[in-house]
């Protein structure tokens, strides 16, 4: 059964919290128990339900207290430690939207682990009689005319008589690769150099035999800069135009696109609560600040001309800004000074 599969079986979208796993499943089985209910889909019911349940423990994660030695995370081959019970560690790289909404991921590797056919020893017991001096250990020295024959050691069992047969099953390494794959639940909230931990779920359900620890990386962003408070920051040039005439925008957010509205003069915007969440699973998120840039066209179409000079034009007959009417004022008290030209 799928993970999208168990969270559906149960009534629950992906995101669903531990609590509310564990209550939907107390529900179900309150409703489906066979001591309860007689119907005849009870039964069945009852055990999709569980294995529902029981896939989405396995795949759930844990905080860990160390990251350890860091595996490769582009390497699935680990460590050959011994199993049962080892520990693999992996690096698990995540958007920022995966790591502050949460996702669910497959993590697929490649153990060595002892072969159990042979236990490790790459050959097979009992060893075989040498056929080439059947078991002798010696063979004839081939010289007919030598009286009594002379024997040697026979180069095919190094003089034992005896030869390894070795294992198929590991073709004689003693180590065998075992693959698996295991579907894991990152809870939203996530931070660089946290470490999850996952049960491995053993061999019969295509894992192994232990735990995963996951230590969480972020891949860079194209857009957002992460700060350390929870909030995130964007750069972003706007057209100039857009910017003076208060229109509105789309910008880029963890949940897609969002609308914003450009205030003529201003530069920095602050989207409240659409930064990365404060605490693990928490509903709480900081803030998205949002810095623009008004950028104009180095060349001009002719409407754009004419419709800028019928603005200039418009201009010249309101109210001035103080910057500029402080201007005005000052350049004509200056010019009221200077000696005319018939004086000069």
């Amino acid at each position: 059964m799928s993970i999208d599969r168990a969270y559906a079986e149960l009534g629950l979208p992906p995101d669903a919290s531990d609590a509310q796993v564990k209550a939907a499943w107390r529900r179900l089985v309150s409703h489906w128990h066979p001591d309860r209910n007689a119907s005849a889909e009870a039964a069945r019911r009852m055990q999709r339900i569980n294995g529902a349940y029981e896939q989405i423990r396995l795949s759930s994660v844990t905080e860990g207290v160390d990251a350890g030695p860091e595996g490769p995370d582009s390497e699935p081959p680990e460590p050959s430690d011994p199993a049962p019970g080892r520990t693999v560690r992996r690096k698990l790289r995540l958007s920022l939207e995966e790591a502050a909404l949460g996702c669910t991921r497959v993590v697929r590797g490649r153990l060595s682990c002892p072969c159990a056919a042979c236990e490790g020893s790459g050959a097979l017991a009992p060893e075989a009689a040498c056929p080439r001096c059947d078991g002798a250990g010696t063979v004839p020295s081939g010289l007919w005319f030598i009286w009594p024959p002379v024997r040697s050691t026979c180069s095919g069992c190094d003089g034992s008589g005896l030869v390894h047969r070795s294992c198929l099953a590991c073709e004689g390494r003693g180590q065998q690769s075992l693959r698996y794959q295991r579907t894991v639940r990152i809870p939203g909230g996530v931070r660089r150099g946290d470490v999850l931990v996952a049960d491995g779920a053993g061999e019969g359900q295509g894992g192994f035999d232990g735990r995963l620890e996951l230590l969480i990386e972020w891949r860079p962003h194209p857009f957002f800069v992460a700060g350390d408070d929870g909030s995130l920051r964007c750069e972003m040039p706007v057209d100039g135009f857009a910017w003076l005439a208060d229109a509105w925008i789309e910008v880029p957010t963890l949940s897609g696109l969002q609308q914003m509205r450009l205030r003529r003069g201003r530069h920095v915007y602050r989207l409240r609560g659409q930064g990365l969440p404060l605490q693990r699973r928490g509903s709480t998120r900081g803030d998205f600040v949002v810095t623009v840039t008004p950028s104009f066209a180095e060349s001009l179409s002719a409407e754009q001309q004419s419709l800028l000079a019928q603005l200039a034009a418009a201009a010249q007959g309101q109210p001035a800004a103080a910057a500029v009417r402080d201007w005005r004022e000052a350049l004509q008290a200056w010019a009221r000074q200077q000696p005319s030209a018939s004086t000069a």
